[in-house]
């Protein structure tokens, strides 16, 4: 008996060691090794400066940058720590009344009429509630009031919005889609 237990104590400090200190110490190593960025959160540092990350969205409210999508996560939405949709059904009379504003809201802010179809990622928050992307077509929607406020031409802001779309992963894998941070933080660079 006393030899069993031995032997079970043997294995659980061998496979502690395995499994709780060399396999995480090697993944941690090859993940730095191989991709540095990634492994550190993928951190966007502007002026030295770390202001947020490529794979979290972040609320902007100015007029002059593009929006993201609608977040349910937290309180005020963008909380990271609180990561997670409204859990609302489409019969939810809540839901159906935040859509509807943030659909007011969107055809306001960008001098939209009533007929013209807003994406529903301008209206509809992400499962995560954190999605740091918009789809082309809900960036070129905003190209107008982006213009206007910056007093550039909507074809500069178009030209900005093209070349940020981000193709298909491996071409088969999601959908174009345009990262808002580091589109507004190339909007930022434009020089005038």
């Amino acid at each position: 008996m006393l030899r069993q237990m031995l032997n079970a104590f043997a294995m659980l400090l061998v496979f502690t060691i395995i499994t709780g200190l060399a396999y995480p110490l090697a993944m941690t190593g090859l993940a730095q090794a191989l991709f540095p960025f990634q492994a550190n959160g993928s951190i966007i540092v502007h002026d030295g400066k770390p202001i947020g990350s490529a794979l979290i969205g972040q609320n902007f409210t100015s007029a002059k940058y593009f929006y993201g999508r609608p977040s349910a996560a937290g309180a005020d939405g963008y909380d990271a720590a609180s990561s997670g949709g409204s859990n609302l059904g489409p019969t939810s009379k809540k839901l159906v009344d935040t859509v509807a504003g943030n659909v007011a809201k969107v055809r306001n802010e960008n001098q939209l009429d009533e007929q013209k179809l807003i994406p529903s990622d301008l209206v509809l928050a992400s499962g995560s509630g954190l999605d740091p992307d918009i789809s082309p077509a809900a960036a070129q929607m905003q190209i107008g009031r982006i213009a206007k406020e910056r007093g550039l031409s909507a074809e500069e802001v178009r030209n900005l919005v093209d070349h940020h779309i981000k193709k298909r992963q491996l071409g088969i894998l999601g959908e174009p889609r345009v990262n808002v941070l580091e589109l507004n933080l190339a909007l930022d660079a434009l020089k005038h």
